[in-house]
């Protein structure tokens, strides 16, 4: 099961006080928009975003279809086969992708321990 893109994407009280912080650990803004109070930043291959006033926790987030570096893949696992194969694993899910659709979609889930989980499928 191929899930795409990883990063954490974090919920954040202060969005340039948040970034400042991770710069001073080599973080470069990537990718976002001050101005609707997100933003992706990356050191390497990490990937973090900073959403104040999105999430409610900080939440872990997969992008299918995209690799480390935001590009598209030729091939990837379309987010409704990966809903349909959590689901027969039995998985519980908070929202679900429309799989009568096909492109951009999401889906949301909670791990054992209450923590998000968000795949994001961006094409």
């Amino acid at each position: 099961m191929e899930l795409g893109a990883f990063s954490i994407s974090l919920a954040v009280k202060d969005l340039q006080a948040s970034k400042a912080f991770y710069e001073k650990f080599g973080f470069t803004v990537f990718g976002g928009d001050a101005s609707q109070n997100w933003l992706i930043l990356k050191n390497g291959e990490h990937v973090i975003g900073l959403f104040q006033g999105m999430f409610e926790k900080n939440t872990l987030t997969f992008n299918p279809g995209w690799d480390q570096d935001a590009k598209e893949l030729d091939e990837f696992t379309d987010i409704r086969d990966l809903q349909r194969k959590l689901k027969a694993e039995g998985v519980e899910f908070i929202t679900e992708a429309d799989e009568s659709t096909s492109g951009p979609a999401s889906f949301t889930l909670l791990d054992p321990d209450d923590n998000p989980i968000l795949v994001d499928q961006h094409r």
